[in-house]
This record gives structure tokens, C-alpha cells and sequence, in this order.
């Protein structure tokens, strides 16, 4: 596949940033640019499986993403860096991949790493008199501390973020949930088990 690597100095091994031809990879690849990382975008599942940091950013149907993964070669990849003990980080759709399935126009499989579901937010309203959820969420919204995490340092309590989606994961583990959001009920905004972490955000 096509790889691009950013001439931005940093410590440690670059970000290995995985685009399978449906993500959010260039507004994704700027942030983290933007904080100093050296940046490296492939479609190459044996650079993804050689990687020393990896990052899976993602938009759009759960399915059709996890379908373009399987076609590419890249998710048994990121399945074999996770098992070398190579950290990852799943963003937005990015972190739905991480669990077992979705329910998203039909049930779909998902890496597995994290035990639990992917599901849809309701429109039902919770009140009689209330009108329903308006879908997909999308806008900021604060987040809210459930452990102590480095993904959360220097970020306070009440932070806000920007969300867009339709579904949310719902971990199996309450361990799993790092931080949560508001939306109807809480939902799962940042887990992380081991050196498997997402943000929905």
C-alpha cells in the first residue's frame, strides 16, 4: 500500500496511522501532528504489524469499515501488533472496531479486543412530555472521569468534546471505561484495557 511519512521531529517510534480507504485519516493525522508526532500513514498490513505505536481512526458504517479491514489485510495486523504489546488507539469508529460487534444494519463482527457490543442510540424520549434524541449525537458535549488514566491527563473533569455518531459501545467490563458522556444516559466516551484504548470523540 501507500505510505507517507511526515518530516516531524519527535521522540520515541512514529504514530503508525492506518488508513483502509474510509476514515478521518487527515484531520486525525494534523492532531497529532499538531503535538509533535512524526506521522506514518499506510494501507501496508506488515508495516502496521512491525509498528511500535498504532492508531486506527475511522467515520462512517461500522460493516463497510470492518469489511475494507478484512479486504486489506489490516485487521489480522493490528490483531498481531496488539499481541506483540504494541499500544493502540482506536478514534471514533476506530474505538466502535475494538469490540466484539454492532448491531449497525445488521450484526457485524468486530477485533474482539474488548468484550462488548456496539449499539444504537434511541429516539424514544425518557419523559412523556420530552421530545426524542435527536440522531445522530453530534456537537460538544463534556466528559466525565470514571479512573485515573493516562489518556485523561491534563484533561479536567467536565472537559468538552466533539462528538458525531449514531451508536455507542456499551463495554461488558464497567473496568473497561475510562471516562463517559451524556447523552440520554451515559455512554462509554474513552475505555482502555492493557494498551487498548479508544476515544469516541
Amino acid at each position: 500500500g501507500d505510505t507517507v511519512e511526515m518530516s516531524i521531529e519527535s521522540a520515541g517510534p512514529p504514530v503508525t496511522m492506518i488508513d483502509y480507504g474510509g476514515s478521518n485519516i487527515r484531520s486525525v493525522q494534523k492532531a497529532f501532528e499538531f503535538i509533535g508526532a512524526r506521522v506514518v500513514v499506510t494501507a501496508d498490513p506488515e508495516q502496521v504489524r512491525r509498528a511500535k505505536r498504532v492508531v486506527l481512526p475511522g467515520v462512517g458504517a461500522f460493516g463497510p469499515g470492518m469489511a475494507a479491514l478484512h479486504e486489506r489485510g489490516l485487521a489480522e495486523a493490528v490483531l498481531s501488533a496488539v499481541r506483540n504489546g504494541v499500544p493502540l488507539l482506536g478514534i471514533c469508529l476506530g474505538m466502535q472496531f475494538l469490540f466484539d460487534e454492532s448491531e449497525g444494519m445488521g450484526r457485524h463482527a468486530g477485533l474482539g479486543l474488548l468484550p462488548g457490543r456496539v449499539v444504537r442510540f434511541q429516539h424514544q424520549p425518557l419523559m412523556p412530555d420530552e421530545r426524542g434524541l435527536k440522531i445522530p449525537h453530534m456537537g460538544w458535549n463534556q466528559i466525565s472521569h470514571e479512573a485515573i488514566h493516562p489518556l485523561l491527563a491534563g484533561v479536567p473533569e467536565g472537559a468538552h468534546a466533539y462528538f458525531v455518531h449514531s451508536y455507542y459501545c456499551a463495554p461488558a467490563s464497567q473496568t473497561d471505561i475510562v471516562a463517559t458522556s451524556e447523552y440520554g444516559g451515559a455512554f462509554a466516551a474513552v475505555v482502555g484495557r492493557g494498551r487498548v484504548f479508544g476515544i469516541q470523540f
